[in-house]
């Protein structure tokens, strides 16, 4: 696939990396049985230190196909997926897949009310789900299709060792055993489904072409929606993102999965790039730094994607404990800005890079990061990925570009954009731009940015968080950076609110630091410093902490929710 338009950050790219991946013609499927066939022996998986070998994890599959043939899992069925990082949850997937079907991917932390809107959604009849959210599951209504729920201990994936310390008579042994498992009626254990013969070598696999993933979106401007992906989308993404590390061998990587693997981010970079490169990928059912610092004093990540919060904290815990971040070659930042505050330090520890990237959940999700190389720049999220191509739009009219340099709406379009919303054409419709050229349409990301002369996209923020007032739009992340200024100031979220003057009025939420006081004039005075005076903050309110999804990133709309329930 070659691209003929314009694509000024081609220069930008770092030596070995390829301005175009080739047309993908193999499925996520056929991608994990290369890693069995060409690396049986390797260690694929890795879980509280017990091993999975790439054979063991292709019979594994197999086996786990079967069980869900027999339950009745045909081919374009959604099967959901309801667990933490586990070695269980890699098998499900990918055994999900062999027979065509589906997979949909779910928070195990999600409100009884948030799991059940999904399930109205998708209607997916077969789950796979973590033993201590089964209750949940079975308390959904009659209208709910669920007919089959597979529930997975995931202690049964730990060493014998660990297994047996979790059932000691002790108060900590016990209280660690019920965060991990519970005891459940009325499903089939995933033991018995792994116990099924391997499934008929005849069963047709999946193509290309097929629906592989839907992938829930974080529903930050409204109710969340299923993003549709195909076994193309994904296995291209894993393509580009093995392009953009031509430096890391196949069969040599180990990657550690400190994100959740529900999470696009995580889903893409640990469970099928981790795979298709023949990766030893360790598993943690949640980040814990101590945890993550034992296995990196073991064997150091080769790749480690993460968000800011997660870097910075490695870095200091491995600091206090005396733990060499060393040989940790490449790090990949994304969900949220990334500072020099994180990065100086972590590349000191570790002698290798830490970068920031960027994507949607709609894009498989990876659309942009910085070189591998000593060109990458800071406050940037980088470079558009091989085979990717991006506009800066009026936001108003997304058919015109503004002009070079220019503020406006990026659009995107390459082999990892999805096709649409599940069962949602009217939305679908709303995101996607018609193209002009005979090329595939383009995909409104609602983010409004700007592309230097060298082609490093710059972020200013979200279309549908800027708060209008008094006619004039702002941007809250240019308001959080000049808060964060203050001395006192830990954190900030800024958001707008209702206001019959100004349409809405700017309010800072912040978190101070210990034994600090708040000083709403002294803050406002500083921001007044570098913004216009419509752009400085009516109100700021202070916080003991702000609302963070599980990657970190903090959740403005519920911020926004909270002062609204003052």
């Amino acid at each position: 696939m070659t691209i003929e338009t314009p694509r000024p950050w081609l220069a930008g790219y770092a030596d070995g990396v390829p301005h175009d991946i080739e047309p993908q013609t193999d499925s996520l499927y056929d991608l994990v049985r290369g890693s069995v066939e060409a690396y049986p022996d390797s260690v694929a998986l890795e879980f509280f230190e017990r091993t999975t070998t790439y054979r063991e994890l292709g019979e594994q599959i197999e086996r786990a196909a079967e069980g869900l043939r027999l339950l009745g899992v045909q081919p374009g069925d959604p099967v959901a997926l309801v667990l933490p990082n586990c070695p269980q949850h890699i098998v499900a997937f990918y055994a999900v897949l062999r027979l065509g079907a589906i997979v949909i991917e779910h928070n195990p932390l999600y409100t009884p009310r948030e799991l059940r809107h999904q399930f109205e959604d998708h209607g997916a009849a077969v789950v796979i789900a973590w033993d201590k959210v089964v209750d949940t599951i079975q308390a959904f209504p009659a209208d709910v299709a669920v007919r089959e729920i597979i529930s997975v201990d995931v202690t049964r994936a730990m060493p014998l060792l660990t297994r047996a310390l979790l059932r000691m008579p002790v108060a900590k042994a016990r209280e660690s055993r019920e965060a991990l498992t519970t005891k459940v009626r009325g499903t089939t254990p995933w033991q018995k489904l792994v116990a099924s013969a391997p499934v008929d070598s005849h069963i047709v696999a999946p193509a290309v072409g097929d629906v592989a993933l839907i992938q829930y979106t974080s529903g930050t401007t409204g109710s969340p929606k299923g993003a549709t992906l195909t076994h193309a989308n994904l296995v291209s993404n894993a393509a580009q993102a093995r392009a953009w590390v031509p430096q890391i061998e196949r069969g040599s990587a180990v990657v550690h999965a400190v994100l959740p693997m529900f999470h696009a981010y995580g889903l893409t970079l640990c469970l099928t790039f981790a795979m298709s490169m023949g990766a030893r990928l360790v598993l943690f059912p949640k980040f814990d730094p101590e945890l993550v610092l034992k296995a990196v004093k073991r064997r150091p990540p080769t790749f480690l994607p993460a968000v800011p919060p997660i870097y910075d904290r490695l870095t200091k815990a491995a600091a206090e404990a005396g733990v060499s971040l060393d040989g940790i070659e490449i790090a990949i930042s994304g969900a949220m800005p990334l500072s020099a505050d994180v990065v100086e330090p972590w590349e000191q520890a570790s002698g290798g890079y830490l970068v920031e990237g960027y994507g949607l959940s709609e894009c498989s999700p990876v659309l942009m990061a910085n070189p591998v190389a000593p060109n990458r720049r800071a406050g940037t999220v980088g470079l558009p990925l091989p085979s990717t191509e991006a506009r800066v739009v009026d936001p108003d009219d997304p058919q015109t570009d503004v002009a070079a340099g220019a503020e406006g709406e990026l659009i995107v379009r390459g082999p990892q954009v999805f096709s649409g919303y599940w069962q949602k054409p009217d939305e679908t419709a709303a995101v996607f731009v018609p193209s002009d050229d005979g090329g595939a349409d383009w995909f409104r990301t609602g983010d409004i940015v700007s592309i230097d002369e060298d082609g490093f996209v710059h972020i200013v923020d979200r279309i549908k968080e800027l708060i209008i007032t008094g006619g004039f739009n702002v941007a809250p992340s240019e308001v959080e950076e000049a808060v964060l200024a203050h001395p006192d100031v830990v954190e900030v979220a800024v958001v707008g609110v209702p206001d019959e003057h100004s349409g809405e009025q700017v309010v800072a939420v912040v978190v101070l630091r210990d034994g600090a006081e708040l000083d709403e004039q002294g803050i406002r005075d500083l921001a007044r410093d570098g913004l216009t005076a419509y752009k400085v903050p009516k109100r700021v309110v202070q916080a003991d902490e702000l609302p963070r999804s599980l990657i970190g990133k903090v959740i403005r709309r519920e911020v926004r929710n909270s002062l609204l329930a003052e």
